[in-house]
């Protein structure tokens, strides 16, 4: 397994991995992907030695994006200079092998992590995703705050982690 960045090739892989695991997530159609991955900060994927399938993907946005999401706007009006993982999803056959934590470590090594205050994201905790907010804590992630989305039918908990260059500010 390789981790590269995404292209337009990956497209449907990356559809059929976020619908498999839209309980946790939001939908994403082929016209908002597009959209997000032309707004990206870090996109990449983890593509299966055989068949060049993709096995797991990391979407992530830097402030400023043109982005609607409650969650990535929440981060926005608090944090001057955040990296907000939008989605990390590990295809079902692929989950507890390390994929989503090699994601994460590729994240904090990239220049977007080093130039970013924090690194953000959010995990729904009604109804609870724990295995989500295991993962997380396990790098650090601390609540900053929590919200209803999703016209009220889920409440997320909004995590943040300081990053190494700026873990005394």
């Amino acid at each position: 397994m390789i981790i590269r960045d995404a292209q337009p090739s990956d497209h449907p892989d990356i559809l059929a991995l976020n619908e498999e695991s839209v309980r946790f997530l939001s939908p994403l159609s082929p016209a908002l992907l597009q959209s997000l991955h032309r707004s990206a900060a870090y996109f990449r994927v983890v593509e299966h030695a055989r068949g060049g399938r993709v096995a797991a993907f990391l979407l992530a946005l830097r402030e400023g994006a043109p982005y609607g999401s409650p969650n990535y706007r929440w981060f926005a009006a608090r944090y001057p200079r955040f990296l907000y993982i939008d989605r990390i999803v590990v295809a079902a056959a692929h989950q507890g092998t390390g994929l989503g934590q090699r994601l994460y470590q590729d994240i904090l090594g990239s220049d977007q992590a080093r130039s970013a205050e924090r690194l953000a994201c959010e995990f729904d905790v009604e109804p609870p995703n724990q295995r989500s907010a295991r993962f997380h804590a396990g790098f650090g992630f601390r609540e900053v705050g929590s919200q209803q989305v999703a016209g009220g039918t889920k409440r997320v908990s909004l995590q943040c982690v300081a990053l190494p260059s700026h873990t005394g500010t």
